[in-house]
């Protein structure tokens, strides 16, 4: 599977980033036919960055038995968010960032060829992307997800000082914005149009009652999530097992 480091420059940003991507092997046939790939964008967690992925699971190998391209974008500690004070990276995410990638790798823009999943910070994105974004995905997951964010930010939360206000603003405003997931599920459930969802948290990690919190508001609003629970705490072992089951879950062609 072809390997590509790159950087690029991001006009939302206002700034060179980073990306990871892995294409799958294409035979001789699909090539000169100009076939277009599913993809799957990969987030990161606080913390990580885009070479994460790569560099403590096996998700190449799980994404070459499904045929799927792998884009793994650098967003920092953005929580994947247009921030108060720093870039948009909501807006990289899902309107500049397919458009490049698109324009530089032969990755599909039909939707139901569309995913993105991620862990910690990352499944956080990859739902807000899928909620507020329904049209753009075919499929949305999340890993030990960062998902009740209210709580997170007014409770025990890895912030640095003065962070989350940088990066979400007044505390106070968070709760019904377009940053809180809780808040826009019954929106998504209204419209009638969503991305089928995986979630997965381990039990014995620090995130587990914000994951039960989310399924529960789900279930309330009528929506349908594929969960699972098991073992587990916040590290790549647990990930990587999910990450394995999670792609074999994803509605690939």
């Amino acid at each position: 599977m072809p390997f590509i480091q790159t950087s690029l420059f991001s006009e939302t940003l206002g700034m060179p980033t980073e990306i990871n991507v892995v294409i799958p092997h294409l035979p001789d046939g699909d090539i000169r036919n100009k076939a277009k790939l599913p993809v799957l964008y990969l987030l990161h967690g606080l913390g990580g960055d885009h070479k994460e992925w790569t560099r403590q699971s096996s998700i190449e190998r799980y994404a070459e038995s499904k045929g799927v391209a792998l884009v793994m974008p650098r967003a920092d500690r953005s929580y994947y968010t247009d921030m108060k004070q720093g870039g948009a990276y909501f807006t990289y995410l899902s309107e500049e960032l397919p458009e490049l990638v698109s324009y530089l790798f032969p990755l599909s823009r039909r939707r139901e060829d569309t995913f993105v999943a991620g862990i910690s910070m990352g499944g956080y994105g990859a739902f807000k992307l899928a909620l507020r974004c329904p049209e753009r995905y075919a499929a949305a997951a999340s890993l030990s997800g960062a998902l009740d964010i209210v709580g997170r930010v007014n409770g025990p939360n890895g912030f640095q000082p003065g962070e989350a206000e940088r990066i979400f603003g007044d505390p106070g405003r968070l709760q019904g914005s377009g940053d809180d997931l809780l808040a826009l599920l019954p929106k998504a459930a209204k419209s009638g149009f969503l991305p089928r969802l995986y979630q997965c948290c381990g039990t014995e990690d620090f995130l587990y009652e914000g994951n039960r919190i989310f399924l529960r508001h789900a279930e309330q609003a009528g929506l349908k999530v594929a969960y699972e629970e098991s073992p587990g705490e916040h590290e790549w072992g647990y990930w990587d097992r999910q990450a394995r089951r999670m792609m074999e879950w994803l509605p690939c062609r």
